[in-house]
């Protein structure tokens, strides 16, 4: 049983190991790796020729060995072979971004641009024993043919270009991304540059030897060119132009030949929230058809299932769904994901379903991180703070405007600072109060004493203000305080950028209200018996009441502490 099992599992790995994504990854990083070699080696050209040299020998002496040969081999068999397959396989092309059809654009350019470069460097070397040194490159495209010259030139920047979108495009949903995206760009931008420089410096200093004519025979005699090698290198081009177009033809023809067996297929209808129904044929992913349906749909990561940006919760239909892959799995598993959560991008109806998009069509890379369950919507113990100054608007009649936005900011930082410092999440400021909660991702004791302890920071805060504004201030400014605990309901609510994660219930009107009365007892703070339930702390030395609450139907036990600084600080 026990074998079994572990075989199981190390079929899994491989499984994930051997994804065509993966594979496609791979083989173009290993291709990157090689092009970035090359512009390198031009790059030395700034150097001497001598300098190029020297950097071919140890360039090819990987490339040109066995192992590197067939590494380099598979990495482009296996990068053509699995994109062809992934725009074979592609449901829509009229919905692509931009930026999609663009790399795609560049990825076929290459092969048609690098051919003769390729026939003209290792195929004469393997075929003939073509010394293919840079002075022979150089010769061949910068002194007998220049055009060539171009054309190198071209394919190199188009194909470093492809690479480096396929980089970003990889790497933009890492966290540390935006942190470095500027050097990376910077090197990006750096490299071919050089580059070219190199290979300009270089082809001049070919052109300067070229004209001794003892060096000339030289060079020549070292080449060991056959007769006739230019014209044998053209129809070797040419054969190769015609694979290269049959293959797209095939694909053409593979393509037209799936589209027209997909379509005569049964439709299914995807539902939406606002009564949107889009009708997909079978094979289009949830993704697809709501981009075809003009339903904006979030997909940061072009639909490749990385970023997770595109999670619909599926309310109807669950079953008519493909299972979810490993790959989906392990994304979902990384944001969170509640159960009944799915990829859009990953996820082909069989039927008809009911879908709900869970994040804004805007969403950046941003979201595509691991973020806490809570943001999709969760019932949750929260501990909910209200803070509001005391005759501000009294106080803000008779200051300047500029003032009283001093004097608020001022506020709003040293409270913020005080919340923050002991684990509170401010959720919204209004007007001259601020709500926070705390429990968002600790026990219900332990916010319960990081949320008295804010406020007895918060009252220190206060204090210091005081002081520090004391010659701006009429009268010092006073604070009252309210805390309650309870069951709400969390997550990210809101529209475009007025969207954060807040707290919406009872307890909220709770907390609120118990702000509100520190007014009637002249106090600056009053917490919940729920609050101090759950702190697990000896409390019988304050002043202890209960209340009726509007809106509660039992009384609620409340604690009150005239100056919140004389609490002690609670150990979490």
């Amino acid at each position: 049983m026990e074998l079994s099992t572990g075989l199981k599992r190390k079929a899994v790995s491989v499984r994930k190991i051997f994804r065509p994504d993966r594979i496609r990854l791979a083989s173009g990083l290993v291709l990157m790796f090689f092009l970035a070699g090359h512009l390198i080696n031009h790059a030395l050209g700034l150097i001497s020729l001598d300098a190029m040299e020297a950097g071919r020998d140890i360039f090819l002496g990987f490339w040109r060995s066995s192992p590197g040969t067939v590494l380099l081999i598979a990495a482009m068999s296996a990068h053509i072979i699995l994109v062809f397959v992934k725009l074979l396989r592609h449901r829509s092309y009229s919905r692509l971004p931009a930026r999609d059809i663009v790399q795609i654009i560049l990825g076929l350019l290459i092969p048609p641009l690098v051919i003769l470069h390729v026939i003209g460097t290792r195929v004469v070397h393997e075929v003939f024993g073509v010394t293919d040194s840079y002075a022979y490159l150089l010769f061949s495209i910068w002194v007998a043919t220049p055009v060539y010259a171009l054309q190198q030139s071209i394919v190199l920047l188009v194909a470093w270009l492809h690479g480096c979108m396929g980089i970003h495009f990889w790497l933009r949903l890492k966290p540390w991304y935006s942190r470095h995206v500027t050097l990376l760009y910077s090197l990006a931008l750096i490299l071919p540059i050089l580059s070219l420089s190199g290979f300009i410096n270089g082809a001049n200093e070919l052109e300067h030897l070229y004209a001794d004519a003892a060096w000339r025979e030289a060079f020549f005699t070292e080449m060991n060119l056959p007769p006739n090698l230019e014209g044998w290198a053209y129809e070797v081009r040419d054969i190769g132009y015609w694979v290269i177009f049959a293959a797209l033809g095939l694909l053409l023809a593979s393509r037209i030949y799936w589209l027209i067996l997909y379509r005569r297929r049964k439709v299914n209808a995807i539902s939406y929230p606002d009564d949107k129904v889009v009708l997909a044929s079978p094979g289009l992913t949830i993704l697809e058809a709501s981009l075809l349906g003009n339903v904006p749909h979030a997909h940061v990561c072009g639909g490749r299932g990385r970023c997770s940006t595109c999670r619909v919760r599926v309310t109807e239909g669950a079953d008519n769904l493909n299972p979810p892959s490993d790959k989906e799995t392990a994304v979902l598993r990384r944001v969170g994901a509640p159960e009944g959560t799915r990829l859009a991008c990953q996820s082909i109806p069989a039927g008809d379903v009911a879908v709900i998009p869970l994040l804004p069509a805007t969403a950046t890379v941003r979201q595509a991180f691991n973020q806490p369950g809570y943001l999709q919507g969760q019932e949750r113990e929260v501990v909910i703070l209200f803070a509001d100054l005391r005759a501000f608007t009294k106080f803000s009649e008779q200051k300047l405007p500029y003032d009283v936005v001093f004097v608020i900011n001022q506020y709003f930082r040293h409270m913020g600072e005080a919340i923050e410092a002991n684990g509170g999440h401010l959720d919204k400021f209004i007007g001259d109060g601020v709500m926070a909660l705390f429990g968002l991702n600790e026990n219900s004791r332990e916010a319960s004493r990081r949320a008295l302890n804010a406020a007895r920071a918060m009252a220190m805060e206060l204090e210091i203000m005081n002081r520090n504004l004391a010659s701006d201030l009429p009268s010092p400014l006073k604070i009252g305080i309210g805390l309650h605990l309870g069951q709400v309901i969390v997550g990210q609510m809101g529209y475009g950028r007025a969207t954060s994660v807040t707290a919406i219930g009872d307890p909220v009107n709770t907390a609120s209200r118990l702000e509100a009365l520190t007014k009637d007892y002249a106090s600056q703070l009053i917490f919940s018996g729920q609050v101090a339930e759950r702190a697990e702390e000896d409390f019988s030395d304050l002043r202890h009441e209960s209340v009726e609450i509007r809106g509660r139907i039992e009384p609620l036990g409340i604690y009150i502490v005239d100056d919140a600084r004389r609490l002690p600080e609670l150990p979490v």
